[in-house]
């Protein structure tokens, strides 16, 4: 039986460092596989990239997530003991808790807040010399995701919540201060929630009905109600992958700044904003790769699995790959014109089965959220976009242009004050 190919090196944690989003994928580059062996933090592990390797990696019968999340990943970006980090019958448990709350109705419902903040944002926008879009784009979907969720939410907490929910994303490829800001992001949050779900279950206040705070808080799974602090962790893991749309709004922003075309076809044509935000998606990097670990011994390709192994699957790299993607590295919408992808060719949100894998409950209110968010860009609002630095670097996870987008003398077109300009597309989707 031939052995996985060996990455070069006893241990590529600094290697990981180093390059960041690109570190298996260069590997498979160098080593000419899609599967190859090192060591990460001295602990061997196995790398996979490309759709047949993400439809093993997705395997229930091959993987589990059980061990494989470490410690510091779950103490900021996810929670201990999260919907992530389970498997079998207590995955799907709650997992369908989580798909019972994606139906198009809730997602129009989001949608429909979302679209009342955008337009309250940017009048408040209209008064400021200059906006940073990703903080305020922030504040925006916090507001909108403790609506939906049915969290209370004064005013002057926007920013607190918001930032916080920010740091634990930030945290998740962070050592030092960026991890220790994540996790203290992460202790705040779960006491403001824990906080509201106790105090729900003893009667001092009212969950909104049907709302999902409401089916969490009340959610049993074979032992009973979750206890407050795991109530607590899985309402955040609704509310925080939303504020962290964020990050690909900036890049939606970056790429119509860069791109000027896009925003005409996106004025005139409503279905081109589904093959923009698929792009974005595909194209600018959120997640590096995922984790799981070998559930029980099994051959692959004629390479042996051993039982525990952590196993990486390259999300960014398979995201550019060039034998599945023309011109990989160019953002260009039109490739998803006569494409929509597969399972396992497309991960930015993972891949496999929504409801028995691990594939991001979320990800269609992600995909309707970015839509949304560069229609209102492109076609309710003006905008200057100043010199500035755009740029984002692939060796920090997560990453984002480094400016933030900057836009000044921003003016909401609102028929009444911009006819000429309302009659030239067709129709903001914010006004009437």
């Amino acid at each position: 039986m031939p052995k996985i190919p060996q990455a070069p090196g006893f241990d590529s944690t600094l290697a990981v460092l180093r390059e960041g989003f690109t570190f298996i994928a260069n590997r498979c580059q160098q080593l000419e596989t899609d599967v190859f062996q090192t060591r990460l933090m001295l602990q061997k592990t196995i790398c996979l990239h490309g759709p047949e390797a993400a439809a093993l990696f997705y395997d229930p019968a091959r993987f589990v997530r059980t061990g494989a999340v470490p410690r510091r990943i779950q103490t900021t970006l996810m929670g201990q003991n999260a919907i992530q980090t389970l498997d079998n019958g207590a995955h799907q448990r709650r997992k369908r808790l989580f798909m019972d709350l994606m139906t198009p109705g809730r997602v129009t419902y989001l949608l429909e807040i979302l679209a009342e903040e955008w337009e309250l944002a940017a009048r408040e926008w209209e008064h400021m010399p200059e906006v940073e879009l990703f903080p305020a784009a922030q504040d925006v979907l916090c507001r909108a995701a403790c609506a939906w969720v049915g969290m209370p939410l004064r005013e002057d907490e926007v920013r607190l919540r918001a930032r916080d929910f920010g740091r634990m994303v930030d945290a998740f490829g962070g050592v030092g201060a960026r991890h220790s800001r994540g996790k203290r992001a992460r202790r705040r949050a779960e006491a403001w929630v824990r906080a509201f779900v106790k105090d729900v279950r003893k009667g001092r206040a009212s969950a909104e009905p049907n709302s999902p705070a409401e089916a969490f808080i009340w959610f049993e799974n074979e032992d009973g109600l979750l206890s407050p602090q795991m109530t607590a962790v899985e309402i955040i893991n609704l509310l925080r992958p939303i504020v962290a749309i964020a990050t690909y709004i900036t890049f939606g922003a970056k790429a119509l700044a860069e791109h000027a075309p896009y925003r005409l076809l996106l004025q005139q044509d409503d279905s081109y904003a589904h093959l923009f935000a698929q792009e974005v998606r595909r194209d600018f990097p959120f997640g590096p790769f995922l984790g799981a670990r070998v559930k029980e011994d099994f051959e692959w390709n004629g390479y042996r699995f051993p039982k525990g192994t952590l196993t990486l699957l390259d999300i960014y790299g398979t995201n550019h790959d060039p034998r599945l993607w023309q011109e990989p590295d160019t953002f260009w919408p039109e490739r998803f014109e006569n494409r929509e992808p597969t399972p396992f060719d497309m991960l930015p949100q993972g891949g496999g089965d929504y409801l028995s894998g691990h594939r991001c409950a979320g990800e269609w209110i992600t995909l309707s959220v970015i839509k949304q968010a560069v229609l209102f860009l492109a076609r309710c609002l003006r905008y200057d976009v100043p010199p500035q630095d755009l740029s984002y670097d692939l060796t920090r996870m997560p990453t984002l242009p480094r400016s933030g987008f900057i836009m000044r003398n921003v003016r909401l077109l609102a028929p009444e004050r911009e006819a000429p300009v309302a009659a030239a597309v067709s129709g903001c989707p914010f006004h009437g």
